[in-house]
């Protein structure tokens, strides 16, 4: 198939969006499908690891890294209705103007249209059901998506409509124990009563990631343990929160590091011993899945999208709130024989969100919209939805 995948953000910008997006199109390319990405970031015009990208509108970025260009839809829809495409991809962040609107074109144009959600909308629930765009969508033909299903849940109220599952990709044999241990120690096995625990976090330093939500439950945890053991943290990740989590007094057991590349990632993951993924509205966690893929326990907030591949007790633990995660990371930090069994199952059960497993799930949406669309209204000029 001729694949037209559709997103506000890409490379070279760097977040979950973009990654995927990207990992996406060089998978499906892999797997024999010509793909295109077309998007309003800004960035070079040369294609990226081989796949073609389209960069639309202005091609800047305005006042606090903002992706609006409504100067982008007419040459999108010249290139939607010229270019044979078979099926359009949207992806659907917090706020995705563009993909909206491409959707919009998408769909005007008879072009079978596939829409993901990678966000959770829940709060913006009531706003986007006045709009009603996604059940126009839906009403449509468009086969709607969403990376879990915490995700999931607002889109079917809102469209009335099945929502599919199309879970994040990781590539498991990277993120495998035995890819990185290179003789070193498994996880589980590093910390011993006394000699301290490592918990691990990579985030973006923004609220909506809760850095310091996690820096006070972590602190907390220290409280609990009350130096039975020494419970370090290192929060991965850059962003404009760093002035005030450098701000919080924790330095002498709260590092800081920055942006660090996947193999440094990996690594650190491997020295760790526990994973902890604070943010509520959090639709999938590809960090949480790719520490969870090296073996690492995974504490998260149970209502979020982590709890598609953590079960409370088993490879790691779910808290209700802020007090429980916690108790939580006290509790793991703790049971030394708990958190190598959690260990042990997380590095012997591979997760199911493979890159082969997704592609035929994004297949299987893609023949869903051709089908959808047969069976639906066929606009002609791009200007409906």
């Amino acid at each position: 198939m001729k694949v037209a995948l559709l997103s506000d953000c890409y490379l070279p910008r760097l977040g979950g969006i973009e990654v995927q997006v990207h990992d996406l199109a060089r998978r499906l390319t892999t797997a024999g499908h010509e793909v295109e990405v077309c998007t309003i970031t800004p960035g070079p015009a040369d294609p990226v690891d081989g796949v073609r990208v389209h960069r639309l509108g202005l091609r800047r970025e305005l006042p606090g890294d903002l992706l609006v260009d409504p100067l982008a839809v007419r040459p999108l829809r010249k290139l939607l209705r010229d270019s044979g495409f078979d099926v359009a991809h949207a992806h659907m962040g917090v706020l995705s103007p563009f993909a909206m609107d491409a959707v919009r074109v998408s769909l005007g144009l008879g072009v079978p249209t596939a829409v993901t959600w990678h966000c959770v909308t829940a709060r913006a629930e009531p706003v986007v059901g006045l709009a009603g765009y996604v059940r126009r969508w839906a009403r449509r033909g468009a086969a709607l998506s969403a990376v879990s299903a915490v995700a999931a849940e607002p889109i079917r109220r809102l469209s009335a409509a099945p929502v599919a599952i199309l879970p994040n990709g990781i590539d498991v044999d990277y993120w495998s124990p035995r890819s990185v241990r290179n003789g070193g120690a498994a996880q589980g096995e590093n910390a011993q009563p006394g000699n301290g625990v490592r918990v691990a976090s990579a985030m973006r330093l923004a609220a909506r990631k809760r850095p310091l939500e996690l820096v006070q439950a972590v602190r907390e945890a220290r409280e609990i343990v009350a130096g039975a053991v020494d419970i370090q943290l290192e929060i991965l990740g850059e962003g404009p929160l760093r002035g005030r989590l450098e701000a919080t007094g924790a330095g002498d057991w709260c590092s800081l590091p920055g942006r660090l590349s996947r193999e440094q990632l990996r690594e650190r993951y491997r020295s760790a011993d526990v994973y902890v993924a604070p943010a509520r509205l959090e639709a999938f966690g590809i960090a949480a899945l790719e520490a969870r893929s090296v073996g690492l326990p995974v504490v998260a907030p149970r209502r979020s999208g982590v709890a598609s591949f953590v079960v409370d007790g088993q490879n790691g633990l779910l808290a209700d709130d802020d007090a429980g995660l916690a108790a939580a990371i006290a509790r793991v930090a703790l049971d030394q024989d708990l958190r190598a069994r959690m260990a042990d199952l997380n590095r012997t059960e591979r997760p199911v969100q493979s890159w082969p497993a997704v592609v035929e799930l994004a297949e299987a949406e893609y023949r869903r919209a051709i089908t959808l669309r047969r069976a639906g209204g066929v606009g002609a000029d791009g200007h409906e939805g």
